[in-house]
């Protein structure tokens, strides 16, 4: 069976990545869908170590895009611009070239892979059933991988009548974690955060695809959070990415 590591949100928290990574295990690819940097201490680590990533598709996000140049620092608050800011003067050119030339959008046989919404794959939050809804008409495959809300979460669509004409309705659910759930057509899936979660369970969060089986296993996976706070706060960074770790928001 094909194993294929879900992760998304990674922030430059190279401990949480690196706790992902020994926990998932051995994998036949890796997909990352967005956010490589921004708020953590360890922008270029965490660049480098997922740029090596065997089998990689990674996209890009909105801090990953700020990052380059490609979006307005001042659609960010104040302290994500002062991250955005640090994070660009750690990073070589050579690092800045890569996070530019990743896609925002990947479609493969079955799966969408973006980092907002199908809609608007840098920007846009899926978090209230509405736009949800409103985006099952933006992609066409079975399923679509998102992330950048950092909450771990499915959404399905449910057609009333099966004929393709029904307006239908969205179903949801937070799966539990290390749990394999077999996935629905329809379906837009979210590994959460591996670097920063916002679903007041600080533990690092990924996922885990068996294309043949079409299962989803989300998993949770517990990392030295104080010794990411005390690298924060040497740094210079905003005090808060440091709090927010420790409450999962």
């Amino acid at each position: 069976m094909t194993r294929i590591l879900v992760l998304s949100d990674i922030h430059g928290n190279l401990d949480a990545l690196e706790a992902v990574l020994r926990d998932a295990g051995k994998v036949d690819a890796v997909w990352c869908l967005g956010d490589v940097v921004g708020y953590g201490p360890q922008p270029k680590e965490c660049l480098q170590r997922v740029a090596n990533l065997p089998g990689l598709i990674c996209i890009q996000g909105n801090h990953d895009a700020a990052v380059t140049g490609k979006l307005d620092l001042y659609a960010f608050n104040r302290e994500a611009i002062l991250s955005i800011q640090w994070t660009r003067a750690q990073l070589t050119s050579a690092d800045v070239e890569w996070l530019a030339g990743l896609p925002e959008k990947v479609e493969l046989e079955d799966i969408t892979l973006t980092h907002g919404s199908p809609r608007n794959p840098i920007w846009e939050y899926l978090l209230d059933l509405n736009t949800v809804q409103i985006n099952f008409s933006y992609f066409t495959t079975d399923f679509c991988l998102v992330g950048h809300t950092h909450i771990p979460v499915l959404y399905t669509y449910i057609n009333r009548n099966g004929n393709g004409k029904d307006e239908g309705y969205v179903d949801w659910m937070i799966p539990p974690p290390q749990q394999a759930i077999k996935m629905i057509p329809r379906t837009i899936l979210n590994p959460g955060s591996v670097g920063q979660p916002r679903d007041r369970d600080v533990r690092a969060s990924y996922a885990i695809y068996v294309p043949e089986s079409r299962q989803w296993e989300l998993r949770r996976v517990e990392y030295d959070i104080r010794d990411v706070q005390q690298k924060i706060l040497a740094a210079g960074l905003p005090s808060r990415h440091a709090s927010r770790l420790e409450e999962g928001w």
